[in-house]
């Protein structure tokens, strides 16, 4: 449900998923409307207990008027309507603040394309019962992806390579989006301090993770191509995502050079 600001309401405590508390699965949309439905809906079949909260960048194609109807039937669904195209980021980041502010215990990123299948969503909570940060990922044994041309898989699996390498970290799907957060990972992140968007967005918060000690898993997922719409992945994106991943790893060899000991 909806307040009078366009955001809803605080939602009922009574569905929680174990000791960590509610779940709230964030989904970014920009002109998903032909996805918006199915995909909240496989959520809700998923996993009855969470919540969602659809973070809505003013999508021309009515994106968020479809999200305020499911929200008006369904007191599990939930609107942020933001004022304008900001970047994934900056949408994730709104609904992390929104989530935390209202207590949820699990926040969970996933796309509204479907790329994310709601169906894994479950293995992903049971490893989040022994972890800080769970990654579902592409690259691990058992992970896979469906109907990517060659070319998009070698794009990700290089980014992913390189990052790992450029910032000596021990994960195989760095740029990945689909993630379950428990609130006080988020919490001691300094998300106050990320500006990165697009899929750098997602080495940030990986990378932020490591360094601050949280334990972080991988659980392998099947991503499939999305059916319906355009892909958000672009030249400036990628672009975007080598100079900051570049920038971090030089910066920390630097630093170690100049500081072996770390004092």
């Amino acid at each position: 449900m909806n307040d009078g600001d366009g955001v809803s309401t605080a939602p009922d405590r009574g569905s929680r998923f174990g000791p960590l508390g509610t779940a709230l699965v964030i989904i970014p949309t920009y002109n998903e409307a032909e996805n918006i439905k199915a995909i909240v809906g496989r959520v809700r079949e998923s996993v009855p207990a969470v919540h969602v909260l659809v973070a809505d960048d003013n999508s021309p194609d009515g994106t968020g008027k479809l999200a305020d109807e499911l929200a008006a039937v369904d007191d599990h669904v939930h609107v942020l309507h933001r004022t304008g195209k900001e970047g994934l980021g900056a949408a994730y980041l709104a609904g992390f603040r929104w989530g935390l502010e209202r207590d949820y215990g699990v926040l969970i990123e996933m796309d509204a394309d479907g790329s994310h299948q709601p169906e894994e969503l479950p293995r992903l909570l049971t490893a989040l019962g022994h972890a800080d940060l769970v990654l579902g990922s592409r690259w691990v044994p058992g992970g896979r992806v469906v109907n990517w041309p060659k070319s998009r898989e070698l794009l990700s699996r290089g980014g992913s390579t390189y990052s790992r390498l450029m910032l000596d970290m021990p994960l195989r799907d760095i740029t990945g989006g689909y993630r379950a957060f428990r609130r006080e990972t988020l919490e001691g992140l300094g998300l106050h301090q990320v500006a990165s968007q697009g899929y750098c967005f997602q080495v940030d918060l990986a990378r932020r993770s490591v360094k601050a000690g949280y334990q972080v898993v991988e659980v392998p997922i099947t991503f499939v191509e999305r059916a319906h719409g355009d892909s958000k992945m672009s030249r400036d994106i990628v672009v975007e995502a080598l100079w900051r991943v570049t920038s971090w790893g030089v910066t920390e060899r630097v630093g170690k050079l100049l500081n072996p000991r770390g004092k």
